[in-house]
């Protein structure tokens, strides 16, 4: 076990999905698994391992923002020695194409300003998804017929900013559809363990047509990327 996390060596499998919050966790865990097993309950950070479609995989909760997922993906890789991490989290569109419920790939990923995320340059600065990975997403969510968008996103540390929405605008520039706060975390720790990793978003709020998702419409929201999810990782 680790300080952050009570599961012992072999509890987690190779590939683990990376949902931000414990409920999505659990809910994944018990509505697309076999046989699911609660690995860790440390801190309430839920991690799960289970079967799909026989292959091994787990789930785990990593929280809010970049601190506290670095945390949980620095001991998945060096210590329970994972070598896949897909996130499977929500993200803010940017662009008014970026509907809400639908999905966003990232493709690549740049923090939100010089100042943003700083603990990045502990990690690789040239980072992104596996291509295997990132392929395999694309070819799935055409297959299934999901509602998704390919791209650049943005990432940043920082969710009640002073300069409100307009702290987006050099994002935007570049042609970002959406916004995390863990993705580019997410990319550089992957390369620096030399493992692999893809971030697929959920649209639970767009920063240009003001709109957003009830809370109560989540966990279901999220079944289309769940699906995506297990099924490229299933064949990883």
């Amino acid at each position: 076990m680790t300080p952050h996390n009570e599961a012992g060596k072999g509890d987690y499998a190779a590939t683990v999905l990376l949902p931000g919050d414990p409920q999505r966790a659990e809910w994944m865990a018990e509505t697309f698994l076999e046989a699911p097993r609660c690995v860790n309950r440390r801190r309430e950070a839920l991690g799960f391992t289970g079967l799909f479609r026989g292959e091994p995989i787990s789930i785990q909760s990593t929280g809010i923002g970049v601190s506290s997922f670095l945390i949980y993906a620095h001991e998945l890789l060096d210590f329970h020695g994972v070598r896949t991490l897909i996130r499977t989290g929500t993200c803010g569109g940017l662009t008014a194409a970026a509907k809400l419920r639908s999905l966003v790939i990232s493709q690549s990923v740049r923090g939100e300003s010089a100042e943003s995320g700083q603990v990045f340059g502990l990690y690789s600065a040239d980072a992104g998804p596996d291509p295997a990975l990132f392929a395999r997403a694309l070819a799935k969510a055409a297959e299934l017929g999901v509602e998704h968008q390919v791209g650049l996103t943005a990432c940043s540390d920082i969710f009640y900013h002073p300069e409100g929405r307009a702290r987006f605008a050099d994002a935007q520039a570049h042609g970002a559809l959406a916004v995390d706060m863990e993705t580019s975390a997410l990319y550089r720790i992957a390369a620096h363990f030399g493992a692999r990793a893809l971030s697929i978003l959920t649209v639970v709020d767009n920063v240009v047509t003001g709109e957003q998702t009830d809370y109560s419409e989540r966990q279901a929201l999220f079944t289309d990327m769940t699906r995506l999810a297990l099924d490229v990782a299933s064949e990883s």
